[in-house]
């Protein structure tokens, strides 16, 4: 069992994952204040979807690194090294070009840390203890991103002009990371391979939180074609059902998430009232995760999905409504209420069921073929998404997006609908 010692390795994570918390929306804010609230929303989208579409090359590339590298602490200090290089880049090259190459440089390399992270608690860590020590190292992930956008809230409130300037000391605590894990991680005694990572629940699922393009073999177009055969058939169809939820359900999100921060600038929400809508997302999300896995543990996993897409669908639907009949400042009321709901509430509700279905497919089926067909349509599925929002907020209007996303989520309440309900709620629905 490892000491109190060995486990303070995992706060190593607090400083990269302050330094990325506010990223998503910096980059959105700053691609705005360089080419316009037109050009920047599209630019923002672009930047989106390079960022969603880099993370499927980039888990095959560093899932062969990792099987052929057993060096976990050696990995993770330098993604958190490369991130801080990317970021603090971002202040001394300040095209629009290269904001967006670099941000889809950062999806790149911060995906080398993703797995190691979860095999050192593996192999580190008692197994009466790795429940634990996943759930810690989510928590840590989780308040980092808290404490991130509370950083951007006063700094954009303190120097509201120089928001290209927050990359540098975000690139400072990202090079601490990776000071941190060079000093405080130590290399396990033994390695386990990747496999195992989707084999126990707890590892899982902090795995796919972290980011949920995750890899263990190449899938080949069999395995698409596997995954979808039999959908008409009422005995074979739950496997196919549930991508194509998954599908809806990240188109969705690529289409709600790119063009909400732009929303929030066009109706002239201050920077600082920007992140604090996020912020208040973040705090909300991080406090749903800590009650969702009781809560669906004793429910049918099917019911807790469509509550989950639901409540995420009326939230997306109704900011879509405000956008359309608020105007000015005033948007960020209905923000503020219904962002934690949809991006906090509903999502932890909907990750949780969704991904207690998934893992047991994982776990019943060829775990590489069934992991990474899912893999590869959630990763396609946000970038059509992300790429598509910027243009339809600017041709259509912004109302028109956040409606989209919602009747893209009741399109998969109506999907999820139909899997077969189990008789209780250990059952998987997907069996």
């Amino acid at each position: 069992m490892m000491s109190k010692t060995g486990k303070k390795w995992l706060y190593s994570t607090l400083p990269i994952s302050v330094a990325t918390g506010p990223l998503g929306t910096m980059i959105q804010l700053y691609l705005i204040a360089l080419n316009g609230q037109a050009l920047g929303t599209i630019y923002g989208g672009l930047a989106s979807a390079i960022y969603n579409g880099i993370s499927i090359p980039a888990a095959l590339f560093w899932g062969v690194t990792i099987d052929r590298v057993h060096r976990r602490k050696g990995l993770v200090a330098l993604s958190y090294a490369l991130v801080a290089v990317a970021l603090v880049s971002f202040y001394f090259d300040r095209s629009t070009e290269g904001t967006i190459a670099r941000y889809g440089v950062v999806s790149f390399v911060s995906l080398a840390s993703a797995t190691p992270l979860n095999l050192l608690i593996m192999e580190t860590e008692h197994k009466s203890k790795w429940a634990w020590a996943f759930a810690r190292l989510s928590l840590i992930a989780s308040l980092g991103n808290v404490f991130g956008l509370l950083i951007g809230v006063v700094w954009s409130q303190v120097l509201p002009s120089q928001l290209v300037f927050l990359f540098v000391p975000m690139g400072a605590l990202a090079a601490t990371s990776s000071a941190l894990a060079v000093v405080m991680i130590r290399e396990p005694a033994f390695v386990l391979e990747r496999e195992t990572v989707a084999s126990r629940r707890p590892s899982f699922f902090s795995r796919l939180l972290a980011n949920p393009v995750f890899f263990i073999t190449i899938p080949s177009p069999s395995d698409f074609r596997r995954a979808f055969r039999g959908i008409r058939s009422s005995l074979t169809r739950s496997v196919p059902l549930f991508f194509i939820s998954t599908i809806l359900f990240y188109l969705s999100s690529g289409l709600f998430n790119t063009s909400f921060v732009p929303a929030l600038h066009l109706f002239s929400v201050p920077d600082q009232e920007v992140f604090g809508v996020i912020l208040a997302g973040m705090v909300v999300q991080t406090a749903a995760f800590q009650v969702a896995g009781r809560l669906v543990g004793d429910r049918n996993l099917v019911t807790t999905s469509v509550r989950g897409l639901l409540l995420r669908g009326w939230s997306y639907l109704g900011i879509g409504v405000a956008a359309l009949f608020v105007s000015g400042p005033l948007f960020v009321i209905p923000a503020i209420i219904l962002y934690p709901l949809a991006g906090g509430v509903a999502f932890a509700i909907y990750y949780t069921s969704a991904n207690t279905m998934m893992f047991t497919t994982v776990r019943s089926k060829s775990a590489g073929a069934a992991l990474g067909v899912y893999s590869a349509v959630v990763g396609i599925a946000s970038m059509a998404g992300s790429f598509a929002s910027g243009f339809i907020s600017v041709y259509d209007g912004y109302y028109f997006t956040f409606v989209l996303s919602g009747v893209l989520l009741f399109g998969a309440v109506f999907v999820v609908g139909r899997l077969p309900r189990p008789s209780s709620p250990e059952e998987s629905a997907l069996q």
